[in-house]
């Protein structure tokens, strides 16, 4: 990267804080601190008292800082005393432990279960405390971190031409871009943007990977660029580097790299396979939670970097469908590997990579970074539901229930309130307060590209909308008091997949099958078990080509992410399909022809993809090509 052009990112992080969650959001949340987040240093010691990155002897490398960039988001959106305490303890330690060569950390080789890094030396672990740091000041604005900061990145200038990135940090080196460009955009240091170029161009080529994608099958061999969670992290990469450069092959190489992911390892929760590398479009593929959480947060700076909507609509895909899908409703287990079609968890050697408990849900299934880095899906996604449009006006990334709170127009400070309890509903309010009468300023609402026909009222008066890249910018002079509603109608499509199978959804949700959940205990700690999960229904079932979907509503529960009590749900027709097999411990692939001779016609409930943690998402296609099964019968 040899041009020092300097590109304006479209839109504007606000800081951690200055979005809360609110509705079935915040509940959310707080169901995750009364689990796994809220209790994990209390019960595994990877991140327990011992961790290296609160001053003992234990593991010194990524699981600390990973734990930390979830809980303290966590904390600061909850506005939790006790999370923020213990969020706290960490970063004392980390800021007390500055060298006088602006190093920090644990000393010493690194102690880490990994085999797979040079542990004398490596960056990875630092790209992610410093993530930390960069939430840190802007919640507290504790003027400890600007300096710390600067005095690292002088010793990273000074060392890393020397040592370069190697490995994961190579894989992941946009990671290290962005605090480099988070200090800069709030000192105007300018030998910071030399330094992000220096990173950047040591880190992987992600633009060449995804301009020209070159992997159209299931991969077998490992590969840095093959790994789902660097494939995840990979994609905001060539953003991260528009950012500097302002050239639009970065920009196309994200679009591109997006459609051949999709085209070649799509799954129908919004997310590519990768059980632990990329793994095709089967539905019995695993998808791993680390790639869930930080494909999220690649969405978040893509959004940030281009303000398109594209990047929002994955965005709320894979947060409303793949993040809990995967996680136990009282956050208590999850999985390393889900699957669209999971007919069963449990201790099995299936054709991936990972090990036979990868698909269990516990404490630390298969490897124990996702129980370490999954925390900051939820909290990261929350914080970026709105962004600054970089003009004194505000964006809303997503609906989910919120309250925002940022300077506009010419200083005024405005408050919105979000509510709607979308997307387990189709209109979305709003409410403008100020803190004064009026002020001009935009703001740029996302219209899915899922919706045909949106609408908008301000105070009960239509609004004509007109959406650029996905979104429609509303400038007025707004008064306080004043109320938005806007209404995205949902409706029910199918996505024909791989051999004619298909996949339900509606608005951001996807719509699976859900099968009736026998919990068995495999190993019983103090607070967070390991379980395999066994069927107690059939799941062989298709859906008919002709299928008409009935939509109904209920309350939406303090979890709604629980198949029992789906705040909405599709009714619809399908058949049991004869001969549909299981497959090396799988639900086999879909039949092309299902065979449903002589079988009843079933009504069919589905709920969102997200609720149901054994389910079939993806089903055959009963109909035409039925009878095309009989002819050759």
């Amino acid at each position: 990267m040899t041009t020092t052009t300097k590109a304006r990112a479209a839109f504007q992080a606000l800081p951690l804080g200055a979005v809360k969650p609110a509705g079935w959001l915040r509940n959310q949340l707080q169901i995750q601190a009364d689990g796994f987040t809220g209790h994990l240093e209390e019960h595994w010691g990877d991140v327990g008292p011992d961790n290296g990155w609160i001053g003992g002897q234990g593991e010194s490398w990524e699981r600390g800082p990973y734990y930390l960039d979830g809980l303290l988001p966590l904390a600061y959106v909850l506005d939790d005393a006790k999370l923020i305490a213990k969020a706290q303890r960490w970063i004392e330690w980390s800021l007390n432990s500055q060298r006088p060569d602006g190093n920090f950390g644990p000393e010493g080789p690194i102690q880490t279960v990994n085999n797979d890094l040079n542990k004398k030396q490596d960056w990875w672990h630092y790209m992610i405390m410093l993530k930390v740091f960069t939430q840190y000041e802007e919640a507290t604005g504790d003027e400890r971190v600007l300096p710390f900061l600067r005095k690292f990145f002088g010793f990273v200038r000074g060392t890393i031409e020397q040592h370069p990135l190697e490995g994961w940090a190579k894989a992941r080196g946009a990671e290290l871009v962005l605090s480099v460009q988070w200090l800069y955009r709030k000192t105007g240091d300018e030998s910071l943007l030399e330094l992000a170029r220096i990173v950047a161009g040591q880190t992987t080529d992600w633009t060449d990977v995804f301009h020209d994608f070159p992997y159209w099958r299931k991969v077998e061999e490992w590969d840095w660029t093959t790994h789902v969670v660097n494939v995840a992290m990979g994609i905001k990469a060539p953003g991260i580097r528009y950012e500097l450069s302002g050239t639009e092959a970065e920009h196309a190489a994200v679009h591109r790299g997006i459609d051949s992911l999709m085209t070649y390892h799509g799954q129908a929760h919004g997310m590519f396979s990768g059980d632990e590398w990329l793994s095709g479009t089967s539905p019995s593929q695993g998808v791993e939670l680390c790639a869930v959480v930080e494909y999220m947060y690649s969405m978040e700076h893509l959004t940030r970097v281009f303000g398109e909507g594209r990047f929002g609509d994955i965005l709320e895909k894979v947060a409303f469908n793949a993040l809990p899908a995967t996680i136990s409703k009282d956050w208590t287990s999850h999985q390393y590997d889900q699957q669209v079609n999971q007919i069963v968890c449990n201790v099995a050697p299936r054709n991936w990579s990972n090990g036979p408990d990868a698909n269990l849900f516990g404490l630390a299934p298969n490897f124990g970074c996702c129980t370490s880095n999954m925390h900051q899906g939820w909290p990261k996604f929350a914080s970026h539901l709105w962004m600054g449009d970089g003009s004194g006006g505000l964006a809303a990334v997503s609906y989910a229930p919120s309250v925002v709170s940022a300077s506009v127009g010419s200083g005024a400070a405005a408050t919105i309130r979000v509510g709607g309890e979308y997307p387990f509903r189709e209109t979305v309010t709003m409410g403008v307060e100020l803190d004064r009468a009026s002020e001009p300023f935009a703001i740029s609402l996302r219209i899915p590209a899922w919706c045909a026909a949106p609408s908008l009222t301000i105070n009960g008066a239509n609004v004509v909308l007109n959406a650029v890249n996905g979104y429609t910018k509303v400038e007025r002079e707004w008064n306080n008091g004043d109320s938005l509603a806007l209404t995205l109608p949902m409706t029910v499509t199918t996505t024909s997949r791989n051999l004619y199978a298909i996949s339900v959804e509606r608005g951001p949700l996807v719509y699976a099958l859900p099968i009736q959940e026998n919990w068995q205990l495999l190993e019983k700690r103090e607070k967070f078990h390991d379980w395999e999960i066994y069927p107690g229904s059939p799941w062989k079932y298709g859906l008919l080509a002709d299928s008409a979907y009935e939509v109904s509503e209920f309350d939406v529960p303090y979890q709604p992410f629980d198949a029992e009590r789906a705040p909405v749900r599709l009714t619809a027709s399908g058949k049991l399909v004869r001969g549909w097999r299981m497959e090396g411990n799988n639900a086999g692939t879909p039949p092309l022809y299902p065979n449903v001779e002589g079988q009843e016609t079933a009504e069919l409930t589905l709920v969102p993809y997200g609720s149901a943690r054994l389910r079939i998402g993806e089903f055959p296609l009963i109909g035409e090509r039925e009878k095309a099964w009989k002819k050759q019968g």
